[in-house]
């Protein structure tokens, strides 16, 4: 029991550091920073549930999905990096990201859909539930069995639950920055996220020529 506590741990640290959801907070902020505490808090949990599920489909049936669809997880990293180039270009500039719509239209009519959609592309996919931790969760449940697998899972459950705690608790930091604070932060985040997906571009281009050579 105690090795198995101690296994969990270390699966959970490894999630940790890739899926970082203390780095990940002031982006989640940035990109709803036109929502109320309630739509933020909709989001948050929506975008953990679909990236929870995500990783466990990953876990359970990763090889077969990437064999079934001919994907290479170079041409993953790829994808993923330019769409968040796109995403936090668009932020940079001030610009409300065209994935996400915001809660209300200028007309006054609620458009909650919309405003949820961020949580589905970029949060679940591919900022949390990316390449690098997908990576991560076949990698740390291959070898073990069923042992390995649920211990994954209870691991990375454990950490969406952390993960919603940091975004839901980042309330207090909109309040603390105001209006032209969170403005600014969006804008960092922005540039942040431009180059985050360019690291993901070239790590994909790398493991595309290794692999072709």
């Amino acid at each position: 029991m105690h090795e198995m506590t101690g296994h969990i741990l270390t699966v959970f640290m490894g999630f940790f550091a890739i899926m970082n959801p203390i780095a990940n907070t002031p982006v989640f902020l940035g990109l709803t920073a036109s929502d109320s505490t309630a739509i933020r808090k909709r989001i948050a949990f929506k975008a953990l549930i679909i990236t929870f599920f995500l990783i466990v489909a990953f876990i359970l049936l990763g090889k077969l999905i990437f064999s079934l669809f001919g994907i290479t997880l170079p041409a993953f990293q790829i994808t993923g990096g330019i769409l968040v180039f796109m995403i936090g270009l668009q932020m940079l500039h001030g610009q409300q990201s065209k994935v996400h719509s915001p809660a209300t239209t200028a007309a006054g009519t609620e458009n909650m859909q919309g405003a949820l959609s961020i949580a589905v592309t970029p949060l679940a996919m591919p900022i949390l539930g990316g390449p690098g931790t997908i990576a991560a969760a076949m990698n740390f449940s291959s070898g073990g069995g069923m042992t390995g697998m649920l211990i994954t899972i209870i691991a990375f459950g454990l950490l969406c639950l952390v993960t919603y705690i940091f975004f839901v608790s980042g309330e207090r930091l909109v309040k603390l920055l105001g209006d032209e604070g969170l403005m600014m932060v969006t804008r960092l985040m922005g540039l942040i996220l431009a180059v985050i997906g360019t690291q993901m571009f070239i790590t994909g281009v790398t493991g595309a020529i290794k692999a072709g050579s």
